[in-house]
């Protein structure tokens, strides 16, 4: 039979991926990995688009007027009864003839269609009483996949599902092409090629001959349909025309898969500080269309081996995420202490360990719908030994919540639960519990007033193992009612009543530490407040820019309530205050309801706004009075910024003069101390090759540690005079640069106050469009929850269709 029986491969269905990885070189698996656009997706690509990638017309079915050839009398399967060719070949042809042996004979623009196969080709010669068909002269052959194979001649059998060929070129998707000097197909699912030449680079089209940034050649090549795969038989990794890397056995997944079971790409860390050398080699696992799994075993030198998984699946009404794993943890590390001296109490630290990470949500209809958090972890010590996400958090944080949206409302019931992480700050006997919290919101229409009307209000139950428990219930109403008169000025005219009722239990204990054990308290603030915006416009730069002078005043009226501290409230959502330009013209300061903001205040703030040819400059300043400084509750708090009649002075400057420059600056300044209590800024400068960026923060405190209270002491000075009271003064910087196919990355942060750096590092790399190498090189200065100063060095190579590898 033409169709050669004796062509130089392997016949029959062809082994399972995993099984030709665990037969083959550690080599090979090592490198077979999923590439890019195979990597897990919830989605994919049509066979349309999968052509259009490939550079290739989409396929068209075959136009009403094509002709069917007429049937072949021998049998409609192929050689293993598998692939069936009662599917009809259709044709169109410029010329139609029998020749005296009967052969059927096509030529002229011949075009050839079965199933979703293409053919093309000068001449074709159809054998009807043999089933072969013969093409001739440039013979192109468009796939399902959307690939195109490209030949002088090319036999078909079967249809068009076996196919025979010698001095093949073949464009396949994601850029991949394939150049090979024989070519058979089997049941239209396999096809096995004679000393391919492989890669992923595009051709240069000022030099077409010119030799690809890489390429692989090897003896042969099978690409299986089926398993979605490619295996090189003796391969060599060539980059600029040099041998670099020797595969006896390689298998990568084939260009056209979108998700395919599979190992991928390994990771591997020369040095780890706690685990010593790392090797990871995960397996994807694609279960059906909407679910997929990863399986990441590890292992190291210093410590157990450890067995991650990631599961998703998406349905109909929602999704389900699980992340978890599992470790024999062999560290024995020295204990650590935290800022305040005390040592760290990180529980079990050793021995079989796990963690889990999952969420998940479910729409229960239209306006209603459940979803869950869960994070939890046998100790600390186990996800900073094994670097887990989530290290570095004070807590783990797991709920559970109802929500639910209407036409201007929204509804949360929920319940927290938290794990310390950082155990020498942070113990998990006194980590609250909310069970349960509930949240509702609601805007209502515009009324014959022209108001606004919102409702809020956030309950809860807050229980401690160790701790004050409090329950609060709240309801919030505010009316708005804006207008403009004649003038132009812009004016808010806002009435809010505040009111919540307590029931608290072991006051005494941390983190209220009140006189009192238990107690029923409540507290009502009405407020009024208006606010006028007076904007002025010009024209300027011949009518390209315009200037906006813009005076904003607001008049708040509220009793002293002050943030009753003296009152025994409990207060679990307004430790902070926050004043800058953000806050200037907020009714409430504090970043909760427990505490308020009240007395007499105005607030006066001057913005301007000057915008030309996509350039802008925007500036505002602004200050705020008080009539009783002393009453309120933020005058207590150490550099709030409002502990006299006159607040320190706020402000904010946003700058992008051209698009070589930006700079954003805000800050608080104090005038009785002729200093900055807060400041922060960033500035960027530069050309589109080289980029230079810098930053700055000041804080007289650290905030984080205003939430730590000793279990024997009260809140007071002594306590909070270290690190509370430490200043946060730190600088940062960035180098970013483009030139040619060479990048570069480097960045810094230094603590000023504490006159260390924090971080360095860098990235140097080359890319281009097939080709992609990174060099990292970092440094981490801080110990977070024990973990010392690091250095860590690392490298990735990124081939395009191959996929990434090294870490």
């Amino acid at each position: 039979m033409p169709l050669s029986a004796d062509f130089p491969f392997r016949l029959g269905k062809p082994r399972s991926l995993l099984s030709q990885t665990l037969t083959g070189t550690a080599l090979g698996a090592l490198l077979q990995v999923i590439p890019a656009s195979a990597q897990p997706t919830a989605t994919q690509a049509s066979p349309d688009n999968a052509a259009a990638v490939a550079g290739t017309p989409p396929r068209t079915k075959a136009p009403q007027n094509a002709r069917t050839l007429p049937p072949s009398p021998k049998t409609n399967s192929s050689a293993d009864g598998r692939v069936s060719n009662s599917d009809p070949v259709t044709y169109l042809a410029d010329h139609e003839s029998y020749d005296k042996t009967g052969l059927f004979i096509l030529e002229g623009n011949v075009r050839l269609w079965q199933d979703e196969q293409t053919l093309r080709a000068d001449t074709v010669t159809y054998d009807r009483a043999a089933g072969i068909i013969r093409a001739s002269h440039h013979v192109a052959l468009t796939q399902p996949d959307g690939s195109t194979a490209y030949a002088d001649h090319v036999e078909l059998a079967h249809g068009m599902k076996d196919a025979v060929s010698s001095s093949m070129y073949v464009r396949m998707p994601s850029e991949a092409k394939l150049s090979s000097s024989g070519m058979r197909r089997v049941n239209g699912r396999v096809t096995d090629f004679a000393n391919p030449v492989y890669t992923a680079c595009p051709v240069c089209a000022a030099h077409p001959d010119q030799r690809p940034f890489w390429d692989i050649k090897a003896h042969g090549m099978t690409q299986d349909k089926d398993n979605q795969n490619i295996e090189f038989d003796r391969a060599w990794l060539h980059v600029l025309g040099v041998p670099v890397f020797y595969f006896p056995y390689l298998p990568v997944t084939d260009p056209s898969s979108e998700r395919h079971s599979g190992l991928l790409n390994f990771n591997a860390k020369p040095h780890d500080h706690y685990l010593g050398t790392v090797f990871s080699l995960p397996y994807y696992w694609v279960i059906d269309g909407h679910q997929d799994a990863t399986f990441t075993p590890q292992v190291s030198t210093k410590s157990g081996p450890q067995l991650s998984t990631i599961y998703r699946n998406r349905l109909n009404n929602g999704y389900l995420y699980f992340e978890g794993g599992v470790a024999d943890d062999t560290l024995h590390g020295r204990p650590f202490y935290n800022a305040f001296g005390e040592i760290s109490d990180g529980g079990k630290e050793h021995g079989a360990q796990a963690y889990i990470n999952s969420r998940g949500e479910f729409n229960l209809s239209p306006h209603w719908r459940v979803g869950f958090h869960a994070n939890r972890a046998t100790s600390a010590n186990y996800m900073r030994d094994y670097s887990l996400s989530g290290y570095g958090n004070d807590t783990l944080n797991s709920n559970a919540y109802l929500e639910g949206f209407g036409v201007g409302s929204y509804l949360r019931l929920d319940a927290q639960v938290y794990q310390g992480l950082n155990q020498g700050l942070i113990n998990n006997k006194d980590l609250p519990y909310s069970l349960p919290r509930f949240t509702y919101d609601f805007q209502g229409e515009p009324d014959q007033l022209g108001g606004r009307l919102s409702v809020h209000t956030t309950d809860f139950v807050v229980l401690r193992e160790r701790g004050a428990n409090d329950q609060r219930g709240e309801l919030a109403l505010q009316w708005d009612r804006p207008w403009t008169n004649k003038w132009g000025q812009q004016w808010l005219l806002t009435a809010r009543v505040d009111s919540m009722l307590y029931h608290a239990t072991h006051m005494q204990e941390q983190p209220l530490y009140e006189n009192a054990g238990s107690r029923v308290r409540g507290q009502v603030q009405p407020t009024v407040a208006v606010k006028i915006n007076w904007p002025f416009l010009r024209s300027f730069a011949k009518g390209h820019g315009t200037q906006i002078f813009e005076p904003i005043v607001q008049f708040i009226a509220a009793p002293n309530t002050g943030n009753a501290l003296h009152r025994q409230l409990p207060n679990e959502d307004s430790f902070a205050y926050e004043f800058n330009d953000t806050t200037l013209f907020a009714l409430n300061r504090y970043m909760g309801t427990d505490r308020l903001d009240g007395g007499l205040r105005a607030n006066i703030g001057l913005h301007q706004n000057w915008s030309w040819n996509g350039r802008s400059i925007d500036m505002l300043i602004g200050e705020s009075f008080m009539q009783h400084p002393t009453r309120g509750g933020p005058a207590y708090l150490a550099y709030s910024g409002v502990q006299h009649t006159f607040s320190d002075p706020v402000g904010r400057i946003q700058m992008t003069p051209s698009r070589y420059f930006d700079l954003t600056a805000r800050g608080r300044f104090n005038p009785y101390t002729k200093s900055f209590d807060y400041g922060e800024g960033l500035v960027s400068a530069g050309v589109p090759f080289l980029r230079v960026s810098a930053g700055y923060i000041y804080e007289p405190i650290t905030p984080y540690y205003y939430y730590y209270t000793p279990h024997y002491e009260r809140l007071n000075s002594e306590v909070l005079r270290n690190p509370y009271l430490s200043k946060t003064s730190e600088i940062s910087g960035s180098v970013t640069g483009r030139w040619k196919h060479v990048h570069f990355t480097y960045y810094t942060r230094r603590s000023l106050s504490r006159k260390e750096f924090v971080a360095n590092g860098g990235v140097i790399g080359y890319s281009n469009d097939c080709f992609t190498l990174n060099v990292y090189v970092s440094r981490q200065n801080t110990r977070i929850g024990g973990r010392r100063p690091r250095a860590t060095v690392g490298f990735s190579v990124s081939l395009r269709s191959l996929g990434t590898f090294g870490n």
